[in-house]
């Protein structure tokens, strides 16, 4: 019973992990897109920051802007990448 148990747990786990990646990959694409405009925008463009959870659009600046989204990207492809050597080295045990 206990097998049954460990192994549906298992494979819950698999399933989170599997979810959790997917939504990794999905936010990696979106900050790359944003990234991606952000670098191509003319030098007098303004842009808006949103404030987390509301409707509010606040001015602001666009090579800080561009250079936080950049360090987004950067976290998230980091964390993906730990996730695939962690799953690298569970194939290798």
């Amino acid at each position: 019973m206990s097998g049954r148990a460990s192994r549906q747990e298992e494979g819950e786990s698999e399933s989170a992990k599997l979810r959790h990646k997917e939504e990794l990959s999905r936010r990696i694409k979106e900050q790359k897109v944003v990234v991606d405009e952000l670098s191509n925008l003319k030098k007098n463009r303004k842009v808006y920051r949103q404030q987390p959870n509301s409707n509010i659009f606040f001015l602001a600046d666009r090579t800080e802007t561009l250079s936080q989204c950049k360090n987004t990207l950067d976290e998230l492809k980091k964390a993906h990448q730990e996730m695939e050597n962690s799953e690298k080295t569970k194939i290798k045990k």
